[in-house]
């Protein structure tokens, strides 16, 4: 169950369309140009989200960094880079927690 600043935090993260449109566009890895089946276990990399973006790098990665602490990516380090995916398990536990609160 999520507490009621955790929603908060959510509710924030996904208040701005790019940070929501970055939330659809991880659900399927693969539907980014450079991204190898090896690694969609471990998420996509920064650089692939920013490109796809169109964003400055600086702003991908707060979006990103929001999403991260809002509990809906976890982000996995590999050498030096940053690769992000879904939070599923967590998403998951979200829409259980509105179903009841809401």
């Amino acid at each position: 169950m999520f507490s009621e600043e955790q929603l908060l935090s959510v509710f924030r993260a996904l208040s701005n369309p790019a940070r929501r449109q970055m939330l659809v566009w991880l659900k399927d890895p693969m539907s980014f140009p450079d991204q190898k089946a090896e690694d969609v276990e471990i998420g996509v990399c920064v650089t692939d989200i920013q490109r796809r973006m169109g964003l400055g790098q600086s702003t991908t990665s707060q979006y990103l960094t929001m999403l991260r602490q809002a509990g809906l990516v976890v982000a996995t380090r590999r050498g030096k880079w940053t690769y992000y995916r879904r939070d599923e398990a967590n998403i998951a536990r979200l829409l259980e927690t509105l179903r009841d609160v809401f």
